[in-house]
């Protein structure tokens, strides 16, 4: 297991902020979905839905994403923190873009490309300057190379969002589908799946008691998961079938699920059973979206598209990075207060500041709305409840966050600040 270098740490603000934000795109996600029941039956280029799949991308999963690795690369990876100061503005910058890009769907077209011009310039701020040094030679070479490939492929995802904003604004004239596609595909693939495996593999023995990932598996992983999303999107940009870039999306989606119930179920070292609930359920809502996928590329009812997004963006990689959401903001919580009270102070562990019973209380209303979302797909006016099931959700996740917050701020009022 990689040692993790406390010392490194970065000031808590730092993450904290797009760890908070997380939350509550969930919330206005699941309040558009409760306004608008008839979206899950709508296709995928209604403008609602093209909104909720960017509120959970950028707003859920990016916010969530973006600032664990913040605080990842120094504490897990060595890496040292660069251009620290655009932190703030990146976070600024992406939660001011995503409404002004959602707002640009609905209403005006015109607003689409500077929307993505601000959202793919907060990006930018946080996963560019640490790529010089996560692709130069040093030690956890795989580590890094994981996380460096998925930070080339978040490249790739937002040079073709701009390019599909600019064919939306008609600017350009090349097939949309072929280019969102590949947005997609190298968006959900080499990015999201390939941090989650990168981050994973240091993060699920620490915290789920599962032995370590051997290193010529995770070599192979990385292979397969930036290989695959790269060769399809590019294959799909090029006019070849869709079925290409959903095979590529769904192999390393279901090696993935398959990896890690094989390393929770003979993990040696139980612990911290709600967080491996999360990824459990979590990686059997990836495997069944990759099956959901290749079905529908070959040619199964249109519906599988639909369940094939809902299972992959909609409820496994959010339940995989929820879980995770909770333990960090209660990590880096704790790293925070060891520095606030006097050497000699006994500090609340971990799983004192966010309880088990409070994680799985937001693991169960998350697995309600989760189902409330697949029978909505199949009975279109149950999509009112299941929106507000997921603001719920989401809402319970914030509050989990604030709670864990108030209770370190209450210790450390009551010991005092260090001398």
């Amino acid at each position: 297991m990689t040692g993790l270098a406390l010392t490194r740490a970065p000031p808590a603000p730092r993450p904290l902020r797009f760890l908070l934000t997380a939350p509550l795109w969930g919330v206005v996600a699941g309040v558009l979905l409760a306004a608008s029941p008839d979206t899950l039956a709508g296709g995928r280029w209604s403008p609602t839905a093209v909104a909720l799949v960017h509120l959970f991308t950028l707003g859920v999963l990016g916010n969530a994403m973006l600032g664990s690795l913040l605080q990842f690369l120094p504490v897990a990876a060595g890496i040292a923190p660069s251009a620290a100061r655009l932190a703030p503005v990146a976070h600024v910058a992406l939660n001011l873009g995503l409404p002004v890009f959602v707002a640009a769907l609905f209403f005006n077209h015109a607003l689409l490309l500077p929307a993505s011009l601000l959202l793919a310039a907060s990006l930018l701020l946080v996963i560019v300057p640490p790529l010089p040094a996560l692709l130069r030679a040093g030690a956890q070479r795989l580590l890094r190379a994981g996380i460096g490939g998925a930070l080339l492929a978040l490249l790739a995802t937002i040079a073709l969002g701009l390019l599909a904003a600019l064919v939306l604004g008609g600017h350009a004239a090349l097939p949309l589908d072929q280019v969102v596609d590949a947005h997609a595909t190298l968006g959900a693939g080499g990015w999201m799946l390939g941090l989650l495996a990168a981050v994973g593999s240091v993060t699920v023995p620490m915290f789920q008691g599962t032995s370590p990932v051997p290193p010529r598996a995770f070599a192979a992983w990385l292979v397969l998961a930036l290989g695959l999303p790269i060769a399809g999107g590019l294959a799909r940009l090029a006019g070849a079938p869709v079925l290409y870039a959903a095979l590529s999306l769904a192999l390393p989606a279901m090696a993935f699920a398959a990896a890690l119930l094989w390393l929770q179920w003979r993990a040696p070292h139980r612990r911290n059973r709600t967080l491996v609930r999360f990824w459990c359920v979590g990686s059997i809502a990836l495997a069944l979206a990759g099956i959901a996928a290749c079905a529908s590329a070959a040619g199964a009812p249109a519906i599988t598209t639909a369940l094939a997004g809902m299972l992959a963006l909609g409820i496994g990689v959010p339940l995989l990075v929820t879980g995770m959401l909770l333990e960090i903001t209660a990590f880096i919580t704790w790293i925070a207060l060891r520095g606030q009270c006097p050497r000699g102070v006994r500090i609340p562990a971990v799983g004192r500041l966010v309880t088990d019973g409070e994680k799985h209380g937001v693991l169960c209303v998350h697995l309600a709305a989760a189902g409330l979302l697949l029978v909505a797909l199949a009975w279109p006016p149950l999509g009112r409840i299941a929106g507000i099931a997921l603001a719920v959700a989401y809402a319970g996740s914030a509050l989990c966050q604030w709670r864990c917050l108030q209770r370190a701020r209450a210790f450390a009022r009551q010991h005092g600040e260090p001398q």
